[in-house]
């Protein structure tokens, strides 16, 4: 029984026999052709899983076959033999999309090498992983243990991220035991949090570096080198999906990142106010109560990040000039994009990007949006797919040809919610998923982490006895007399504002042009 069928394209087929006589003792048949117009006929009456061919033959070469091949046969492997070494040859057959290439004389191992390449691809990935992720699984294991400060968490986080998208690449049979294995760190995760996160806020020395910090810690050493610096914030972004484009920035930059640490809750109007603000909530509800909204108020509470920027830059005693852009829609990007010159008269430009949290958002009431992000391979792909396609792409590359230094963050990231955790409140407790403030909550202390003195944390309380409640893991908080219509509305739906990896440990990326 043939393991798999092959076209030799030569027009010399008869030196071609003592590989072709080697294919068939390994078990693969071989058909053969001599010339580029007969591989093109022939595959158009039988199905091949590999072409190899030819490059220099009489009538169409094989590049020129190759072409032609690819406009019918897209997924069709092709593997170019060739006796030129010339390295325009080879560029021009490489970006023609050649799944290998073999130089005469050619070794009848060599040709076995490439066949299991390119048909055992799959296997052999999956089979690599599969050792590999073995020992990662008890390493990981172990760590999870003894973690106990927030650099080793971002560590850990880091691993686990890079074997999810290692194992969904090779469509791997361990997804779920690493799903459980994220559950098990989020679970860990939540009680290292509730145990440290107010002494965090306390002792400034013992924390991370959390959202307040990040202009006076990151941006102004580089403003302060009198370059022009350009700060992209794209709203509920996560490490996953930073990983899943950073190839595509990589073709522009050199890259540098680590994770930073969000505050509490993982929302944009606490979060991406403290980054803007450089003070924590409850500060900048003091300090500047004109621009701080409360829960439940009409007003939105992000209306005013270019007010913050402008204070806080005072505050800290900048005297630079600076832009400030939120981006909703490709529209408002284009827009963008044809004012650029007019934004390097600036030291500082700040955008925002918002895309993923409205794409997270309509996940809630979108029936196609939520089977478009069905799963989290599913939620990667859209969010490469946008950037792809997005005006942002568009700026990384303008900003490059400057050579300024670009900072790519967030304010949170977001986490696929599953289990339903009741909580009671008073009338005017608000609506959000994963975290809740308001009065005489009833709720089970062991299933969220509650702030019992807001003023400790950094947190407004509009009330004296006002606390705020934490889902943990990927629950979400629903009200006892919806809680069943909660349930079937959000359930796998992304959410933020709770205590979790995904929301709480976030990319912070500086990217240097090439």
């Amino acid at each position: 029984m043939n393991k798999a069928h092959f076209l030799w394209v030569d027009d010399e087929i008869d030196l071609m026999k003592p590989y072709i006589l080697f294919l068939q003792e390994k078990g693969y048949k071989t058909d053969c052709a001599v010339s580029g117009n007969d591989a093109l006929e022939m595959c158009s009456r039988k199905r091949y899983d590999i072409l190899f061919l030819d490059e220099q033959m009489p009538g169409i070469s094989g590049l020129e076959a190759l072409s032609r091949l690819h406009a019918t046969h897209p997924d069709l492997p092709v593997v170019m033999v060739t006796r030129s070494e010339d390295e325009g040859i080879m560029e021009q057959a490489i970006g023609n999309r050649i799944s290998d290439y073999l130089i005469k004389p050619v070794n009848p191992n060599q040709v076995l090498l490439t066949v299991k390449k390119i048909l055992d691809r799959k296997e052999l990935i999956t089979e690599r992983a599969t050792d590999n992720y073995r020992e990662a699984f008890r390493k990981i294991s172990d760590e999870m243990e003894q973690c106990g400060s927030a650099k080793e968490w971002m560590t850990l986080y880091r691993r686990l991220v890079y074997w999810e998208l290692e194992l969904e690449q090779a469509d791997h049979p361990f997804k779920e035991l690493l799903q459980v294995q994220k559950r098990e760190a989020n679970s860990a995760f939540a009680r290292f949090v509730r145990r440290n996160y107010e002494r965090w806020m306390i002792l400034p020395a013992e924390r991370p570096l959390i959202s307040p910090e990040l202009f006076e810690k990151v941006l102004l050493p580089l403003l302060g080198n009198g370059e022009k610096l350009f700060f992209i914030l794209i709203d509920n972004f996560r490490l996953d999906q930073w990983l899943t484009v950073k190839a595509i920035v990589s073709e522009h930059y050199t890259i540098q990142e680590e994770l930073y640490c969000s505050i509490l809750p993982t929302a944009t109007p606490y979060a991406r106010n403290a980054i803007f603000s450089g003070l924590m909530p409850r500060k900048l509800a003091e300090l500047y109560p004109d621009l701080w909204v409360n829960e439940g108020e009409e007003e939105g509470m992000n209306l005013r990040e270019e007010e913050l920027i402008r204070r806080q830059l005072e505050r800290l005693g900048i005297r630079k000039s600076f832009s400030y852009h939120k981006i909703s829609s490709n529209r408002e990007g284009e827009r963008l994009l044809s004012r650029f010159s007019g934004l390097l008269k600036n030291d500082l430009n700040v955008f925002v990007f918002n895309f993923i949290d409205m794409l997270s958002h309509a996940g809630n009431e979108s029936v196609v949006m939520r089977e478009l992000t069905a799963d989290e391979s599913a939620y990667r792909s859209l969010t490469r797919s946008w950037f792809m396609h997005s005006p942002l792409r568009i700026l990384l590359a303008e900003i490059a040809t400057l050579g300024a230094t670009v900072v790519l963050t967030t304010d949170h990231g977001a986490i696929r919610v599953k289990n339903g955790v009741t909580i009671a409140g008073e009338r005017e407790t608000n609506v959000s998923l994963r975290y809740k403030l308001g009065r005489n909550l009833g709720y089970d202390p062991s299933r969220v982490f509650d702030i019992l003195h807001p003023e400790n944390c950094g947190l407004p309380a509009p009330h004296m006895s006002t606390r705020y409640l934490f889902a943990l893991n990927s629950d979400l908080l629903a009200f006892p007399n919806n809680y069943h219509q909660y349930l079937s509305r959000f359930e796998n739906s992304y959410q933020h504002g709770g205590v979790s990896m995904e929301e709480m440990l976030i990319p912070l990326v500086t990217l240097i042009p090439k």
